[in-house]
């Protein structure tokens, strides 16, 4: 496996110097057959260390059959099928244990429709390398943004952050951010057995789980473009559900430490 086009200065030229391992980047589709081959074709150019996993939920539109297209032209593509569409939660957690099975240590999750810029891939790998367990792709840390949002979208996605990191106590800035790249063994200590977040809010599922378990978690800045064909995945269950689980584990983080500080300040008989 070659060296990627950014690494460290010197670590390619240095006399015995390992490969980096290989890292799988999950890109989950649904009906994303106008975006998914400039996707492939951008990441593979940007990353020359990582393998594409297109996770595919039975796209009506023929998404299926292009990736297979894909993968038939392309070694490091690998197309995983699944019966129904079931969500953006689902998806990753299918391709998790794709990539477990497969040795992988490294996992990145990518949108489709080319909002992530592939060639900020590198510098999430990078971030792990340094010894993050999880590097998010940050909008909203000095030297990211958001281009072609209208005000009312940016505006959600700000709110939900400020509402979760208020509930939650994080510190992250960008909770609901869809890149990111995990050690494999660090995700293994998040019960993902117990995950039952669908939409979007599986992101926020594993950021705050993440926290709780002490991972150390960097965020990377990034540019998100908004998407320049397809529809958005973007509903209004989606935001129910986040909004509903947010303030449920919000209130549960908050009871729990209530009766911490209370059994601390006990006096006993």
């Amino acid at each position: 496996m070659s060296q990627t086009p950014d690494r460290h200065a010197g670590d390619s030229d240095r006399p015995g110097a390992a490969a980096p391992e290989p890292a799988i980047v999950a890109v989950p589709t649904y009906n994303e057959r106008d975006n998914i081959e400039a996707t492939v074709q951008a990441a593979l150019a940007g990353c020359d260390r990582c393998d594409l996993l297109i996770v595919d939920d039975s796209s009506p539109d023929g998404t299926g059959d292009l990736a297979d297209a894909l993968a038939a032209a392309h070694p490091r593509v690998h197309v995983l099928h699944r019966t129904e569409k079931q969500g953006l939660g689902a998806a990753y957690l299918a391709a998790f244990a794709w990539a477990a099975e497969r040795g992988y240590r490294t996992v990145v999750e990518m949108d489709a429709d080319g909002s992530h810029d592939p060639a900020d891939l590198p510098r999430l790998l990078d971030a792990l390398a340094a010894g993050a367990d999880l590097a998010i792709g940050s909008r909203y840390v000095p030297g990211g943004s958001v281009r072609n949002w209208p005000a009312h979208r940016l505006a959600l996605s700000r709110g939900a952050g400020i509402y979760t990191r208020a509930m939650l106590g994080l510190r992250v800035q960008d909770v609901t951010a869809g890149y990111r790249a995990y050690r494999l063994d660090a995700l293994q200590k998040l019960r993902l057995d117990t995950v039952d977040s669908v939409g979007y809010c599986f992101q926020i599922d594993l950021t705050w789980r993440a926290v709780k378990n002490g991972l150390d978690i960097r965020e990377v800045p990034i540019v998100f473009t908004e998407r320049r064909a397809g529809a958005s995945k973007m509903s209004g269950a989606i935001t129910v559900e986040a909004l509903w689980n947010v303030t449920r584990w919000g209130l549960a983080h908050r009871t729990r430490r209530l009766r911490r500080a209370f059994g601390r300040g006990r006096i006993e008989p």
